[in-house]
Parts: structure tokens; C-alpha cells; sequence
């Protein structure tokens, strides 16, 4: 898939006072709502209610600097573990800044240090699930990811694991075409609405992800977010009848009707992917079985896969020059608006430029009107997600499950499904 980059400050910090005027230029950063306020504390000035903001505060991007240890090391800062300070649990050692070793040592100077067990964790990167495999099962290491391939090999072993994340994988359609007929097509509902029909979820997602996979109800990830009213998961009121069915008459029906109002009965698509990313197996599975569909169910429509290195696929998706893009989405915060915002008319996200006045009114409450109203705001968010199922703003197809192997005295790993994904604070060896 291609991953959205994760530079994504403009969204974070939106609401914080002068923070849009200082991305758009026409502000200096000194006038940034954010200030420290003697020793140990800071103090962040909102142009408007943040509802989210406790949760976004605990985002890595919020962390405290030294401004000593920063102005000390200049263009160094961060790019060696020993040009780098450290707040959190664990120290970073043995880390060159290209190297794929190193070692997270117990930090002492920690505020909460007393509960943190482990003193050293040794992190190794491997670019092959195989590799990784032999090490885990010789000893060498105690936690490895599987490829959906190996899954089935040890879903019953005793030391399986399955770590959701909150990454939802999505096909984006390019609104602003060059080519007018494409732009016709790729701007009609009633075809998105077909390509979505034409999906078997179940069957897609049980090849790419394997077991333990989750399907979305629509944008917004399964287990993000609960209702501060009924306690119920988003993804259980975001669902909107026969938006996200596998229907193949009513995928014929959607495709007629789209030939129908556009005037274009017949039309090669191409479908881009990234060729890398350790996702490449993935991928290619997604985008044949998406070709195949579409040849064998509606005539007059071709898919062709165009596949590139995940930078230059990330590149021409920015630049507007696709017709499909396989993309997704991960949350940084668990709040559904996450997801919500990158549909906005002028988020820069917003690669395939969906425009929907309806959808912008609902974010905009969501995020403005009724942002201090829990009840309301939710509801808000409902609708809005109603409004991408039935627009096929976007077309969800799984999201991300990992599968893991972790040794049985294991114990205590936290893996949170947005933002930071792992946190090693209570973990122990038993």
C-alpha cells in the first residue's frame, strides 16, 4: 500500500493559536501559541476547543526538547543515539543513524522509572519475513512479524499473537483527471459504487492479511473510538447498509448506470501500487484480484496495474498523476476525526480532491461548532462518515492486522492501535 508520509504537522497542529497563518506564511513560528512556562511546565494557547487535544498531547510530536541539548548540537540533533535526549522510559544506544541495530537501555533519569523492568532491549531490523522466522525459532530473537503466507502455519501455536492496528487500507480515485473521459468516469458515484460491490472483502482480505483480519465499516478503523454516550465502537454506527457488500448484480447495475450518465461505455483505468515496502506480495494480490473483477464482471472497463517504488508512487499520487491509487490511512490519535480530516476539501491529503459541501459542514462542526459538546460531535462525525460510504468518497478494502511470534515469557508489550505503536514501559521477561 502506498503509506500516507508521516510528516503530518499541519493537521496537528491546527486549532493552536497562529498555528494555520504560521503554515501558510503569513505568520513567524515565534508567534506559536506555545510557551514554556517556567521549568516544568508549557502552555499551549488554542484559537478554538480541541476536543481530541488530551489525546494528541500524548503524540510524540508534543514531546518536550531541550533547547540546551539542541542548540549544543546543531545539525547533529537526533542523528546519532548520542546526539539525542531522552524523556521517556528507554535510552536509545548503539545507534549510528543508518544502522539496523540498536539497543533501547533503561532510562534512569525516567519520572517513573521504578516500574520499568527490563534494563536493555536489543531491536534488530530484517528485511525478510524468513530471516526473521529462523531467528526467532533459534532463540535469537523474542518477538517477529509473520507474513500472512506463514500465518496459517502457526495460528494454533501457543506463542501466536495478533496486534491490530488502526491502518486502513483504501482505493483513492483521481477527480481531477487530465483526461476528460477518465475524469467522467472517476467522478461518478454510481462507478465507485460498482468498484466497491465488486469487492469481496472477506475473501481479499483473508489472502493479504490472513487470519484474524478486520473488515471496515467504512474510513474510520475498527476499535478506535468508542461513543462518550453508549459506550459503542465507531465503526458500528459509521456502517451504511449495502455500501460495503460484495454484490456482483448490484456492481452490473452501478457500472450501467455510470456508462449510462457519463456517456463512456468503454475505458481503460490504471491502478497504481508501490513494487516495495515488504508489502509487494500484498499488493500485487490486491491489484490482480481488482483487475480480474472488473474483466470478468464489468465489460467495457480495464484495469491495468501500474507498479513503481513506494517514493515515486507516493510522488505521482501527490502530483494528481493517477487514476486509482491503492493508499491508506493510519490514525495518530484515537479520535475518528483522524481519519476524517484528510477528506477535507483542503487537506493536503486529499490527493483524489473529493468535494462535498454536505461532508465539509459535518467536519467542520465535528471539529468546530460542537467541539465541546461530546454527544453532539460524535453524532456529527456519524454523518459525515455516512456521507463518504454513500459518495464512495473512498473505497475501504481491510485493515491492518499484524501477526506476530513472541516467546511465552513475554509478558507485558502494549501495543496501541494509533499514534506510537509500541511501548516497552511495563514489559518483562518472566
Amino acid at each position: 500500500m502506498i503509506l500516507r508520509p508521516h510528516h503530518r504537522t499541519p493537521t496537528f497542529f491546527s486549532g493552536i493559536k497562529n498555528a494555520d497563518d504560521i503554515i501558510a506564511g503569513k505568520k513567524s513560528p515565534d508567534t506559536l501559541g506555545i510557551s514554556a512556562k517556567g521549568k516544568d511546565t508549557v502552555v499551549v494557547q488554542l484559537d478554538q476547543p480541541i476536543a481530541y487535544f488530551k489525546v494528541l498531547m500524548a503524540y510524540p510530536l508534543f514531546s518536550p526538547q531541550d533547547q540546551k541539548v539542541v542548540e549544543k548540537y546543531g545539525k547533529k540533533y537526533g542523528t546519532k543515539a548520542e546526539y539525542s535526549v531522552y524523556t521517556g522510559p528507554f535510552k536509545i544506544s548503539k545507534w549510528n543513524g543508518t544502522s539496523n541495530k540498536w539497543t533501547f537501555v533503561k532510562n534512569k533519569d525516567y519520572w517513573d522509572a521504578k516500574k520499568v523492568k527490563l534494563q536493555k532491549i536489543n531491536y534488530t531490523v530484517v528485511g525478510d519475513a524468513g530471516t526473521s522466522l529462523d531467528l526467532y525459532q533459534t532463540g535469537k530473537v523474542d518477538l517477529t512479524q509473520l507474513e500472512a503466507t506463514q500465518v496459517d502455519n502457526y495460528v494454533h501455536n501457543k506463542e501466536y499473537k495478533i496486534y491490530p492496528y488502526s491502518y486502513v487500507s483504501f482505493l483513492e480515485y483521481n477527480r481531477a483527471n487530465s483526461d476528460a473521459n477518465k475524469k467522467k468516469v472517476l467522478s461518478n458515484t454510481h462507478f465507485r459504487q460498482a468498484i466497491s460491490a465488486l469487492v469481496n472483502r472477506k475473501q481479499l482480505a483473508k489472502k493479504v492479511v490472513g487470519q484474524g483480519t478486520v473488515i471496515p465499516t467504512g474510513l474510520v478503523s475498527t476499535s478506535l473510538a468508542s461513543s462518550p454516550k453508549t459506550g459503542k465502537d465507531f465503526s458500528k454506527d459509521q456502517a451504511v447498509s449495502g455500501t460495503m457488500d460484495y454484490d456482483v448484480q448490484q456492481a452490473k447495475k452501478d457500472w450501467a448506470e455510470a456508462q449510462k450518465e457519463t456517456g463512456v461505455k468503454d475505458i481503460t483505468l490504471t491502478v497504481l501500487a508501490p513494487s516495495d515496502n515488504g508489502s509487494d506480495k500484498a499488493t500485487q494480490q490486491v491489484v490482480q484480484y481488482l483487475k480480474a473483477q472488473a474483466a470478468k464482471y464489468l465489460p467495457g472497463l480495464t484495469l491495468k496495474i501500474q507498479t513503481m517504488p513506494s517514493q515515486a508512487a507516493q510522488q505521482n499520487e501527490q502530483n494528481g498523476n493517477f487514476d486509482i491509487v491503492l493508499a491508506g490511512w493510519g490514525a495518530d490519535f484515537n479520535d475518528p476525526i483522524s481519519f476524517l480530516q484528510i477528506l477535507q476539501k483542503d487537506a493536503s491529503y486529499n490527493y483524489g480532491k473529493y468535494d462535498s459541501a454536505e461532508y465539509e459542514a459535518l467536519v467542520k462542526k465535528a471539529s468546530v461548532t460542537d467541539a465541546n459538546d461530546p454527544t453532539k460531535r460524535w453524532q456529527d462525525m456519524i454523518d459525515a462518515s455516512h456521507v463518504l460510504m454513500k459518495d464512495q468518497a473512498v473505497t475501504p478494502l481491510y485493515q491492518s492486522v499484524y501477526s506476530y511470534l513472541q516467546k511465552s515469557d513475554v509478558h507485558g508489550i502494549i501495543h496501541n492501535t494509533a499514534g506510537t505503536q509500541w511501548s516497552y514501559k511495563y514489559a518483562y521477561i518472566k
